[in-house]
């Protein structure tokens, strides 16, 4: 890696990691940064996932307000990402690279689409919600397991799938619906580093500048997403999450 591609990594660590905490999405950065710099598709998804664990811890910590009294909440979901980041990882190194390459824009598409409709959605189903600190309800606990399948597998978009099935599921305020967001993609991309240290390649220079990048970055995303009202930042994830499927089905 030259010096030039370096700081084009860390850079991209840097946007990443504020756009995975504010919104979501910033694999759609970091990944195609990583190919640029000649690694391998697979060895580029894990040396990335790796990477942006600390910046999603940081991230996590920084909506630590918004979790508040969110505990009997988060327990059973991250217990549910975690087994689901970890069968994605599997499939990581097991099935064709072609495999979700339908697949994932279809799942980002759908997700886009519930967010744009979640406050209608919610009314409809308000009589039918869980508050937060509440029990959870199968279908929640299953539909985030099965996006944190994709997490695993290809982290671009799993923030944007979280939001969606929590806005659609939690009779919950936006912005701790994305504190929430924070700590499932940390623990997915924990689990799914986990699993690659001991099954795959990492590139070490790589996966440490895009973990000082997002370490830095987080925080930076996570004040100026706290900052918007609920409409702007539902705006800011359709608009970011729109980018990020024209680039897949096009690229």
């Amino acid at each position: 890696m030259t010096l030039w591609e370096a700081v084009a990594v860390l850079l991209a660590g840097f946007a990443g990691g504020a756009l995975n905490t504010a919104v979501g999405s910033g694999t759609l950065v970091t990944f195609p940064v990583l190919l640029a710099t000649g690694l391998p598709p697979v060895t580029a998804t894990v040396s990335n996932a790796l990477g942006l664990i600390p910046g999603s811890l940081s991230g996590a910590y920084a909506y630590r307000r918004e979790l508040a009294g969110q505990r009997r909440l988060l327990l059973p979901l991250c217990a549910s990402a975690a087994a689901g980041g970890l069968v994605g990882a599997g499939l990581l190194m097991v099935l064709p690279p072609g495999v979700f390459a339908t697949v994932v824009p279809v799942l980002v598409g759908l997700a886009l689409l519930l967010i744009a409709v979640q406050p209608l959605l919610t009314r409809a189903l308000r009589g039918r919600l869980t508050r937060p600190g509440g029990g959870l309800p199968l279908r929640i606990g299953l539909g985030l397991g099965l996006a944190s399948v994709y997490g695993g597998y290809f982290s671009a978009g799993q923030g944007i799938l979280y939001v969606a099935l929590s806005g659609a599921l939690l009779d919950a305020p936006l912005q701790r619906i994305n504190a929430l967001k924070n700590v499932l993609v940390a623990q997915v991309n924990a689990v799914a580093a986990g699993f690659f240290l001991i099954a795959a390649d990492i590139d070490w220079p790589a996966a440490l500048l895009i973990a000082a990048g997002a370490t830095a970055g987080a925080p930076f995303g996570a004040r100026a997403a706290q900052r918007l009202r609920p409409v702007a930042l539902r705006v800011l994830i359709l608009t970011v999450g729109t980018a990020g499927l024209l680039h897949m089905t096009l690229s």
